[in-house]
């Protein structure tokens, strides 16, 4: 891959982020398409972010948000999509008439996800940020109950909160996922027809997981050609037009 002074710069930002596969997952297709573009990671920690996404704002570019700020980049730009504005989370933006939109496609990827699964309620989410929100937001698309758990109590109970708002029938977890995961193991039982089902569940999350994998490539494109595949991942429709 030839990265010169016209080439459009994508990029993830997060702290950490060193450990990221998305520049390697990015730049693959993009040198196999041979797509004047390159894909990076940025480490930005709080202070910074701000200074950031502004000048990104400023030259136009597009790109992913990572943990922790998916929650602060949501507060920081001016438009959002209608997805990224019901959960207050973004982790994609691009510009759009000089100025950076965020958008979130965390809640349809953990949707085309489940699918398979067909997973039963209640949903445990473990963790309080922004990819919890879009598992708030599937879990009302579902009409299931979602249960959270934290390292803090008391920011359960904050998210909790915030999903009854959203509308979710939500609340910290207290033991009752454990609860009901031992129960569903004791009536499925050794050689019983549960044990059948309790192994095509385990071999559905096995090849979700490696759908889940697989569509941040191919969900995530649009307008590039055979690279950009649909509307999840609009960082390369719009930084190719520049």
């Amino acid at each position: 891959m030839r990265v010169q002074a016209t080439s459009c710069v994508l990029a993830v930002v997060g702290d950490p982020v060193q450990h990221s596969l998305s520049p390697a997952m990015y730049n693959a297709p993009i040198s196999a398409l041979g797509l004047d573009a390159v894909y990076l990671a940025m480490r930005a920690d709080a202070v910074a972010l701000a200074h950031v996404i502004k000048a990104f704002e400023a030259v136009g570019i597009s790109g992913n948000v990572t943990v922790p700020h998916k929650l602060a980049v949501a507060q920081l730009l001016i438009r959002l999509t209608p997805a990224a504005q019901e959960i207050g989370a973004v982790n994609t933006f691009f510009p759009e008439g000089g100025r950076l939109v965020g958008d979130n496609t965390d809640v349809a990827g953990l949707l085309a996800a489940l699918e398979p699964l067909e997973p039963a309620s209640p949903w445990l989410v473990a963790g309080t940020g922004g990819s919890a929100r879009a598992v708030a937001a599937a879990a009302k698309a579902h009409g299931v109950r979602l249960l959270v758990r934290s390292r803090d109590p008391a920011r359960a109970a904050s998210f909790a909160d915030w999903a009854r708002g959203l509308g979710v029938d939500a609340r910290p977890d207290t033991g009752e996922a454990a609860a009901t995961a031992a129960s569903r193991s004791r009536s499925a039982g050794p050689g019983s027809a549960g044990a059948g089902r309790e192994g095509l569940s385990r071999r559905r999350v096995a090849n979700a997981s490696v759908r889940a994998s697989a569509p941040t490539v191919a969900r995530r494109k649009r307008g590039a050609s055979a690279l950009v595949a649909n509307r999840h991942h609009r960082s390369f429709e719009y930084s190719t037009r520049l």
